[in-house]
């Protein structure tokens, strides 16, 4: 069993890893490492038979490896990364195809869809901006496949797959075993888990299993008391009038006096708690000889309060200044089914799964202040006498309440492996919905315009909520439901040329629809979309009046707005057809090389308010319109491989050369200073990525195991897209969250103790390098806003790659132009040590996570429009038991 939690895609179960551990080791041979069954392509296999990039780690090397958090996964991932701000808000990465996601608050509303998938079993449950953060009970195994997967495992899959395999019910008779863990952060709040499940055989034909958990992680960092003068929140009016609107200008912005935040009623130690709760039921009935069927269910809570970033800005890296409760209740329910069986010479499957989750969030929105459009507006009395103008209290909140559904089916064959030709061939359909209701607190309600707001919603067509009116403090909603369907025939054939060379060829074919529905405070999204998905002057007249009807026709005549994907109710259809295809040649019984060519898509993304004009009709955005959707993103990808098990299978050692590139690379956009419609999503234009995978995993003796892993990683923007140009980075440059190199080593130790008892001695030592921040270079804007809101800057590295920056029309606090550039999140090396002693039904282990106690730099969190550094926790002592009768 598991002890810790997978984040998200388990976030790719320290794969590349190649553990060291020894349930990877037969026992009875411990100098021959152990074989490891994947499905990778739909059907069973070896690892090291399978003529594609794949890495997979047992449930016993999970456990074994004892990491903690979503955060020391990554670790053990050099070819993954992730951005993100927290449990149950983080995206996986793989091979460097990264762009910015959406912020939190938006992404429900307006994201892009992952790059990768992740699925629980054989059900797909990634999400836009909140991949589903599954704790990892009872795994069987933890399946990665790095670079396109689409022809299998479809669109989300465009730079790869992460696959949760859980323990299925077994007909072998009685099984149970508990684990629990108690441990102490340095700094921080205890932390404890226990996990515990059964496996019963209720008779020859039905079995069952459950697994249950409960897990609680203590906080690390302090919401300490803001101190305006020592690195607290000062506020700045200049910052407030220089973003805002040309009609909200403030006479003197230097000498107008602005309310500093205060936070007296939150300060709290260790405030950054989180809590997994959950269990999952399977039963697997024997229908005959040839015939299963297996029903699972999986309900989980996810609650976090607080944040896990720091603020730079402060003294130390575990303090943070925050003005409203924070805090994340994520709580979903899976429900799976698999009917597998033989129909003549065909083994079937049909697979199903319906998802169900809900969230409801509380973020602190008070930075919207140092970046919105509408900053004096909603502060400040920008309208009353130069004199007397002033700015109140910045704090606001964001409220979120979103339903997700999915129901998947997938019906596919497979013929007999034994063949000299195989082919496996299906059909999948998936339907997912979407539905949120977001309220943002952003006006100070002791301005007179907004005592009593009482918003109401402009459109009723796939709304979620009455429409209004909404609390008297809420100044802005996002009220939209999106729904995504999806069919899809799949099919791959292989074909043995010789014994020893294989060729395959695949291919998919997809339609998927995307109905985007609701409305927001001054925008009925049904409406705006229908008329653009007409197209003709009547309806754009009707909708947008007269003069901008016209402008948007010239637009849309002149190619600048897209609009042909969209039909007369504003639905969005695309259709395409990926393939992929590779060859093997198995040079010994040891030893194969393979090459590969695979195709990856992520499909358009709809705007709220696609083809609204610019605020500022300045340098980058003179004429600029938002899209009405960005298009199709594509990932072309070419690999070379070879796998290999050497010295009597003591040493494994597997490596890929890749190259990829991705045409109409996707981003999410946030410049609010001339962009008057918030969050909205954009093609950048195109990168290349060419790169090197490597793991191995060495029986150096009968006691001793050495593993390790490594990544290099360069990535290049070839092309930028007109309009992007000065504010995404320039072509040539590195793309971000992924370093350039990233590798680790492992090593465990047994020896034995007294009749069947043994000892073990297991220890890691990673290294990641340096990242670059985001698709847009603001850093430079960022610091200089945090100098004028604290009073200081952050500290942070920035990497400066062009003279100006065109996404803002002012200048630093100085009157100098801002140079172009992104934070650079540092390097870091973290390690980890555990001893144990075990036998055959028990293990007791005391361990120590970061061990040198590193403030390691995860993530650069620009959301709240100052830097906030998501980090690690710190140096953590722990004790280990589990127990297992049988």
């Amino acid at each position: 069993m598991k002890l810790t939690k997978l984040h998200c895609a388990v976030i790719t179960a320290i794969a590349a890893s190649s553990p060291l551990n020894a349930e990877e080791i037969n026992k009875k041979e411990r100098s021959a490492i152990e074989v490891i069954e994947v499905t990778a392509t739909k059907r069973a296999e070896s690892i090291q038979e399978v003529p594609v990039t794949v890495t997979a780690i047992t449930g016993d090397s999970l456990e074994k490896l004892g990491v903690a958090n979503f955060d020391e996964y990554v670790e053990f991932l050099p070819s993954v990364s992730f951005q993100g701000t927290g449990p149950g808000q983080n995206e996986i990465i793989m091979r460097g195809a990264a762009t910015n996601q959406t912020n939190i608050s938006v992404s429900s509303v307006q994201a892009l869809q992952p790059s990768v998938a992740f699925y629980l079993d054989e059900q797909p449950v990634s999400m836009q901006g909140r991949n589903l953060d599954v704790y990892a009970t009872d795994v069987e195994r933890v399946e990665v496949l790095p670079g396109p997967q689409g022809t299998l495992f479809g669109a989300s899959s465009q730079s790869g797959t992460v696959r949760l395999i859980t323990n299925k019910p077994t007909h072998d008779g009685f099984a149970a075993g508990f684990d629990t863990s108690i441990s102490s952060t340095k700094g921080g709040d205890m932390s404890n888990s226990v996990e515990a499940y059964f496996n019963m055989s209720l008779s020859n034909d039905i079995a069952v299993r459950v697994a249950a958990y409960n897990d609680h992680a203590g906080g690390w960092i302090d919401n300490i008391l803001n101190v305006p003068g020592e690195g607290g929140y000062i506020g700045s009016a200049v910052v407030v009038d220089r973003i805002s609107a040309g009609w909200g200008k403030l006479a003197d912005p230097e000498n107008t006096p602005i309310v500093s935040p205060q936070n007296a009623r939150l300060v709290e130690e260790n405030y950054n708690t989180t809590n997994y709760a959950g269990a999952r039921f399977g039963l697997s009935y024997l229908i005959n000889d040839e015939w299963e069927l297996l029903v699972q269910h999986t309900q989980q809570s996810l609650d976090t309060e607080g944040v896990f970033a720091y603020d730079p800005n402060l003294e130390g890296e575990e303090s943070t200044n925050r003005f409203q409760p924070e805090n994340n209740n994520d709580d979903f329910g899976l429900t799976t089914w698999t009917l597998a069986g033989r129909l003549e010479q065909l083994d079937i499957v049909y697979t199903g799964g319906y998802l169900d989750r809900d969230i409801n969030s509380t973020i602190d929105y008070t930075g919207y202040t140092n970046g919105g459009l509408f900053a004096t507006y909603y502060l400040c009395n920008y309208s009353a006498a130069p004199e007397v103008q002033e700015c109140l209290d910045p704090t606001k909140y964001y409220k979120e309440d979103t339903s997700a559904s999915r129901i998947t089916h997938e019906l596919r064959a497979n013929t007999s492996a034994e063949n000299r030709w195989r082919v496996t061939a299906g059909i999948f359909y998936d339907s997912q919905e979407l539905s949120t209701v977001g309220q943002f607190n952003i006006a100070n309600t002791d301005l007179p315009l907004f005592t009593d707001l009482q918003r109401t919603l402009p459109g009723n067509e796939g709304i979620n909520s009455d429409g209004g009116p909404f609390p008297s403090e809420v100044s802005f909603i996002n009220d939209v439901t999106h729904t995504i369907d999806q069919i899809a025939v799949f099919g791959q054939f292989e074909f043995d040329l010789t014994e020893t060379v294989t060729a395959s060829f695949g291919a998919r074919w997809y339609q998927i629809d995307d109905i985007y529905k609701g409305s927001t405070s001054t925008v009925d999204v049904s409406g705006r979309l229908r008329a653009f998905g007409d197209g003709s002057d009547a309806a754009l007249t009707e909708f947008f009046g007269a003069d901008e009807a016209a402008a948007i026709q010239a637009a849309i005549a002149s190619g600048q707005l897209e609009t042909s994907l969209l039909d007369s109710d504003g639905k969005l259809t695309v259709d395409d057809t990926i393939i992929k295809t590779s060859i093997d040649w198995k040079v010994s019984e040891d030893v194969m090389l393979f090459a590969s060519y695979s195709e990856g898509f992520r499909p358009p993304v709809t705007n709220r308010v696609g083809g609204g004009s610019a605020t500022s009709q300045e340098g980058a955005f003179e004429g600029f319109r938002i899209p009405v959707y960005s298009t199709t993103d594509s990932l072309d990808n070419i690999e070379l491989g070879i796998k290999s098990t050497l010295f009597d299978q003591s040493l494994r050692f597997n490596a890929t050369a890749y190259y990829s590139e991705i045409s109409d690379l996707q981003t999410s956009r946030f410049d609010p200073t001339n962009i008057s419609f918030l969050v909205f999503t954009d093609n950048v234009g195109d990168a290349e990525i060419r790169g090197v995978d490597g793991d191995f995993t060495w029986a150096a003796t009968d006691s001793l195991i050495i593993s390790g892993a490594f990544s290099w990683i360069d990535t290049e923007l070839t092309s930028v897209n007109d309009e992007l140009v000065g504010i995404a980075p320039p072509v040539g440059s590195r793309l971000p969250f992924t370093a350039e190199f990233s590798g680790n080593l492992q090593a465990s130790y047994y020896y034995p103790i007294k009749g069947n008892m043994s000892g073990y001695i297991n220890g890691s030592i990673s290294y990641t390098g340096d990242r670059l921040t985001g698709m847009t270079m603001n850093a430079n804007v960022v610091e200089d806003t945090s100098q004028l809101i604290y009073g200081r800057g952050s500290g942070l590295s920035i990497e400066n790659e062009a003279s100006v920056y065109s996404g803002v029309n002012y200048q630093d606090r100085n009157g100098n132009t801002f140079k172009g550039g992104r934070y650079v999140a540092d390097s870091y090396i973290l390690a980890n040590l555990s001893f144990g002693v075990t036998n055959d039904e028990w293990k007791a282990e005391l361990f120590i996570d970061n061990l040198t106690d590193e403030n390691a730099t995860l993530n650069i969190d620009t959301q709240q429009f100052t830097p906030k550094v998501v980090t690690n926790r710190p140096r953590t002592i722990g004790f280990r038991f589990s127990y297992d009768f049988y």
